[in-house]
C-alpha cells in the first residue's frame, strides 16, 4: 500500500466540500467607493456605518502593504469579491436553514455540537450569518447572542455597537483593519450582565465556500462585572486554485473581575491569507484566556493581542501552529501592562514539516505606571525534517524596573534516540514520531475543547504519515 508523502495528498475530505456558487449572489470583485455603498445599502446600514465604511476605504488606499512578514504579494484584492449576496434570511430554526448549507454545518457537525454541548451556536455561509440561536435558560439569564447586524439595528443595543465597534482596534490601525472596517460582514455580539457565569460555552463557525472570495465577519463581545464566558471559534474553507482571504476582527471587552476564554481552531485551506485581528481590553481583576490552534492557511497573520488596563488584571495565551508544506505562518502574542500588578503568561508549541515555515511573534509592553506586574514567554519549535523553518521574533519594551519579566525559546529536531527507544518497545517509526509530536503538544491539546483536541491529534497523526525524518 502506498504511504502518503505529502501534506497535499491527506484527505481533508471534512473541509474540502464545496457547493457551486451562483455568479449572480456576487459584487463584483475589488475595493471602490461604489461597492462599499453597494454592500451598505445590501445590509441597511445606519448612517454612521456608511461614513464608517466610506472612511475606512479612504485609510486603506493611503496604507501600504505590510512588508515585515510572509509575502503577500499572491493576494491581488482587485480579484477578491468582498460580498456574497445571501441565499437566505438569518433563521433562529435550523429546520429554516436552505438544504445545502444545512448540509454544509452537519458535515462540519455544528448541530450535534449544539445539541450536546453548547450554549448557543451561530453559523456563518460566505458573507452573512444564516443561523443563531441560544438555549432559553441563558437568554432568560440576561445574555444576549446574536448577529452583530441585527444588534445594530436593535434600540435596545444600537448604542452599545455604535460606542464599541472597532474601538480596540481602529482601521488605521493597519491595512487590513482598515479594509475589515469597509468591508466587514456578518459575526456575533455577544453580552452578559454582571454577575452571570455561562458554565457551557457558546459557538460561532464561519464556512467559506465561495472561491476567489473574502470573509470579513465582525465578533464583538462585552462581559459586564463578576460575569464569565467560554467562546469557541471555529473556521475553514475548502480548497481552490485561487486566492482567498479572510480578514475578521474581534473585539473583546472583559469587565472588572470578570474571566473570558476565548478558543479558537483555524483550520483554513492553503489557497487562503488569513489576516485576522483579535484584541481584548481587560479591567481591573479581569482575566482573559486566549487558546488559539492554527493549522491552515497558506499565509497567516495573527497576533491576538491583550490590553490590561486594571490593577490585578491577567492574560494568559496558549497556542500551536502546524506549518506543511506550502504553509508559512506567522503567529504570536502580543501584551500590554498598562496597570500595577497585572500578570501575563504566553506558551506557544510550533511544528513545521515538508518545507513549512512556523514564525513565532511575541510582544510584551510593560508601561510606566505597571509596577508589580509579571509577564513570562515560552516558545518551543519542533522541525520535522531539514527543509523546514521555524523563527522567534521575540519585543520587550519595558519602562518600569518594578516588574517580573522572562523569555524562554527551544528549537528543536526529533530526538533519533527519543525514536530508537520507542521503537525498541515495539512501535514502528511513523507511530514513535507520531508520538512524540503529540506529546510536544499535549499541553496545547489540552487546553482545547474535546471535539478540537480530537481534530488536532487527528491531525498531527495524518500529517505525520510518510515523514522519514
Amino acid at each position: 500500500m502506498k504511504q502518503k508523502t505529502q501534506v497535499a495528498e491527506i484527505d481533508r475530505s471534512l473541509y474540502d466540500f464545496r457547493y457551486d456558487e451562483d455568479a449572480a449572489d456576487f459584487l463584483s470583485s475589488g475595493i471602490t467607493p461604489e461597492i462599499i455603498r453597494e454592500i451598505s445599502e445590501e445590509k441597511g446600514d445606519p448612517e454612521w456605518m456608511l461614513a464608517f465604511r466610506l472612511k475606512s476605504l479612504e485609510i486603506y488606499s493611503r496604507m501600504k502593504m505590510p512588508v515585515w512578514g510572509p509575502s503577500v504579494d499572491g493576494l491581488d484584492m482587485r480579484n477578491i469579491v468582498t460580498y456574497i449576496r445571501p441565499k437566505s434570511r438569518m433563521n433562529t430554526d435550523w429546520n429554516d436553514v436552505p438544504a445545502h448549507i444545512k448540509e454544509t454545518f452537519e458535515r462540519l457537525g455544528i448541530p450535534q455540537a449544539e445539541r450536546e454541548s453548547l450554549a448557543g451556536v451561530g453559523a456563518q455561509y460566505d458573507s452573512e450569518l444564516v443561523y443563531h440561536n441560544v438555549r432559553k435558560e441563558v437568554a432568560q439569564s440576561g445574555v444576549v447572542y446574536t448577529d452583530l447586524e441585527s444588534a445594530m439595528h436593535d434600540p435596545q443595543y444600537a448604542e452599545i455597537i455604535r460606542t464599541h465597534f472597532m474601538k480596540l482596534v481602529p482601521p488605521a490601525d493597519h491595512k487590513f483593519a482598515a479594509l475589515h472596517g469597509a468591508v466587514w460582514s456578518g459575526g456575533s455580539f455577544v453580552y452578559v450582565p454582571a454577575g452571570v457565569k455561562l458554565e457551557i460555552p457558546l459557538q460561532s463557525y464561519f464556512r467559506l465556500n465561495a472561491k476567489g472570495a473574502g470573509q470579513f465577519e465582525h465578533t464583538l463581545i462585552i462581559l459586564e462585572k463578576n460575569s464569565e464566558l467560554h467562546f469557541i471559534e471555529g473556521c475553514s474553507a475548502p480548497k481552490y486554485y485561487e486566492a482567498g482571504l479572510h480578514a475578521g476582527c474581534v473585539e473583546l471587552y472583559v469587565g472588572k473581575h470578570a474571566k473570558l476564554r476565548y478558543s479558537t481552531i483555524e483550520n483554513w485551506s492553503k489557497n487562503m491569507y488569513n489576516l485576522n485581528t483579535k484584541r481584548a481590553l481587560v479591567e481591573e481583576g479581569g482575566r482573559i484566556e486566549w487558546v488559539s490552534g492554527s493549522f491552515g492557511s497558506h499565509v497567516s497573520y495573527l497576533y491576538p493581542m491583550s490590553i490590561l488596563n486594571g490593577r490585578g488584571a491577567s492574560a494568559e495565551f496558549t497556542g500551536i501552529t502546524f506549518a506543511g508544506e506550502g504553509q508559512n505562518l506567522d503567529t504570536g502574542a502580543k501584551i500590554v501592562h498598562n496597570a500595577p500588578e497585572t500578570s501575563s503568561h504566553i506558551d506557544t508549541k510550533s511544528i513545521s514539516k515538508s518545507g513549512g515555515i512556523s514564525t513565532f511573534r511575541s510582544a510584551v509592553t510593560v508601561h510606566e505606571n505597571a509596577a508589580g506586574s509579571r509577564s513570562s514567554v515560552s516558545c518551543e519549535s519542533l522541525m520535522l525534517d531539514g527543509i523546514s523553518r521555524s523563527d522567534t521574533i521575540p519585543a520587550m519594551d519595558i519602562r518600569t524596573d518594578k516588574c517580573d519579566i522572562g523569555h524562554e525559546a527551544k528549537i528543536g529536531r526529533i530526538s533519533d534516540d527519543a525514536v530508537f527507544y520507542l521503537m525498541s518497545r515495539g512501535m514502528d517509526e511513523q507511530t514513535a514520531r507520531a508520538m512524540i509530536v503529540s506529546g510536544f503538544a499535549g499541553n496545547v491539546s489540552k487546553e482545547l475543547p474535546l471535539e478540537y483536541a480530537v481534530e488536532m491529534n487527528n491531525l498531527i497523526r495524518l500529517e505525520m504519515t510518510g515523514t522519514t525524518g
